[in-house]
Formats: C-alpha cells, structure tokens, sequence
C-alpha cells in the first residue's frame, strides 16, 4: 500500500518554471502559486486541519487548454476570423510545450483536458511529458472539433463514451452532449480510479437547457458508475460552463449524488475564468461518494494560475488529492 505520498523537489521545480511562463520571467517577482503549502510537499494535513487518512493519494487537475489546434487545415476554412486557427509547425510546438509545462507543474496523477483538436494535439503534449504513459482521446468525429481527453501516470484499463446517449432538456425536447462524455478507468497501483472528462455546452448562443440535460445525464451516469464500482474511486470534472448555484450545478449536486469539491473553499479562491471582468467558477471537479470508495482530502482542492488563466490558456486549471484503498 502506498500512503499519502509528499510532492517532490522536482515538481515544485516545475511548478515555478510553469508560474515564470516561457518568457524566461524570474518567478520571484510573480505572486506566489494559488496552491498553498501542500504544493511543497511539506504538509502532513490539508488546510482544513483534517488528518489525512489511509490509502494511496491520487491527485487529479481539470484543464481547459484553449483551443490546441494542430497544423492541418480540417475544416477547409482556416486562420484570420475563422473558427479553426491554423498554427505554423513553431507556434504549434510553442503553445504546446508551454501547456506541457503547466500541466507537469501539477503534480497529477490524472488529468482531464478540453480542448484538444485532434489525436496529433494530444499526442504532441504526451510526447512532451513521458511520466504521462497513459492517454485516451474523447474525438467526436468533427472536422476542428476541440475534444476532451484524460492523461494518466498509471494504467488505463477501460475506456467508455456516452456521447450518442439521448438526454433531454427540461421543455422535453431531446438532445446529446455537446462533446464526448469520456469513462476513462485507470489502475493506480491497484487501486480502481474511474475518471470522468466532461465539457458543458458554451454560453455563446447559449442553449442553457442542454447544459442542464448534460448535468442531469451526467449525473445519472456517474452515480451508476458509482454504484457498480463501490470500491473504486470515481471522479468527474471538467470545464462546465456554469457557476455554482446554477441550476445545471445544481442538478449534479441534486439528492447527494455528487459531491463539488471546491465546496470547503472559500469562493473568492476557486474562479477559474474571467468573463467580462467578472470572475467566475466554471472548471469543477465532483467526487461521487460511495460508502467504500475513494474519498476527498478535505481542503485540498486547488486552482493553479498565472494572473486570468495558466500555461497559456484563458482557463485556471483545479487539481484536488483523493484517496483510494487497492483493491483486495
């Protein structure tokens, strides 16, 4: 059994390479990571004052990257106004090995990725973390489709999709997620991690109803997830679009099925997004509870930044640390 492991030299290394950005900044005269003192590997409890219980500690981080788009024209109308950008091989590579960096400098075991374009954009970061062995891509067959996908250190095992499931809005008209609602299992040293990589229909054009369909959907689907995996844990997140106290949150959260997170959180540190200079909550993480799965570190869910967004992107990624008992 591997107990809750301290976060090493290295990954605080990285995350302060990741904090400077690629413009060769001096971390020392940026703000100090949201990350608290956990990051350093030096804490034995979570902010909370909650000790850690037994098990083996899994950490996993939801990002959106924005829009990593490889260098091939799909959609046939490409760059300027365009929907599809169309990076040259250099800045392809640059946005890529900037995002590679942030995402190391999490410390995760798992993380949940929205916004990859194709296998070519996944494949580029993957190529660039080799602790990253594991990934999977939720394509959903669009041409410039931006898609989410899950990189692990540890085993995938099992790979599911429910993206040609019918959901239903609340008028009653019928509808399916807006991308891929990607079952990624992984094996982390025995112990079953079921993760669940989501991104919620956007507010451009805003079809709030389908957001509150993929909610209910979504939730229906971990639960049960849940329910025939008692012993695994089971995590679901993603960038959703919608705020806390939203109906669509709401939904996830309905009757206990799910648990946000962030909740022992004071809200003025969890905002991962800035729309029209106000700061919103709109990447989550959910834990589905089960009496003798995974369970959450209390206090330990976190919001990495750099000013309004990280690596690059105009998202902040989350991160937060579970623990999971290996499977007798």
């Amino acid at each position: 059994m591997r107990s809750f492991r301290p976060h090493s030299k290295l990954a605080l290394c990285g995350l302060l390479l990741a904090f400077a950005g690629c413009e060769g900044r001096d971390p020392q005269t940026l703000p100090p990571p949201d990350g608290g003192a956990c990051v350093t590997g030096t804490c034995t409890t979570p902010d909370s004052g909650t000790p850690i219980g037994s098990g083996n500690r899994v950490r996993i981080a939801a990002f959106n990257v924005h829009r990593l788009f490889d260098t091939v024209c799909d959609s046939g109308s490409c760059g300027g106004t365009n929907y599809e950008e169309l990076p040259t091989v250099s800045e392809f590579a640059q946005q890529a090995e900037r995002l590679s960096r942030a995402i190391t400098a999490l410390d995760a075991d798992v993380v949940l990725l929205e916004e990859i374009e194709t296998q070519t954009s996944l494949d580029e970061l993957q190529r660039r973390m080799p602790a990253f062995g594991f990934a999977q891509l939720g394509e959903i067959g669009g041409a410039a489709s931006v898609d989410v996908a899950v990189l692990s250190r540890h085993p995938i095992t099992d790979v599911r999709r429910h993206r040609d499931q019918i959901i239903y809005r609340p008028d009653g008209s019928s509808t399916r997620f807006s991308r891929e609602l990607l079952e990624v299992h992984v094996d982390v040293d025995g112990a079953d991690t079921i993760v669940f990589a989501a991104h919620f229909r956007s507010k451009v054009d805003d079809d709030p109803g389908r957001r509150i369909a993929e909610a209910n959907a979504s939730r229906d689907i971990v639960a049960g997830v849940a329910k025939t995996s008692p012993g695994a844990l089971v995590v679901f997140g993603g960038d959703l679009n919608d705020v806390p106290g939203s109906e669509a949150l709401n939904a996830l959260e309905r009757d206990g099925a799910l648990l946000r997170v962030a909740s022992d959180r004071p809200a003025s540190e969890t905002w991962t997004y800035v729309y029209s200079g106000q700061r919103q909550a709109i990447d989550h993480l959910f834990l589905a509870p089960a009496p003798a799965g995974g369970t959450y570190v209390p206090g330990s869910f976190r919001v990495a930044r750099e000013g309004n967004g990280y690596g690059g992107s105009d998202h902040c990624a989350v991160y937060a640390d579970f623990l999971v008992e290996p499977t007798p």
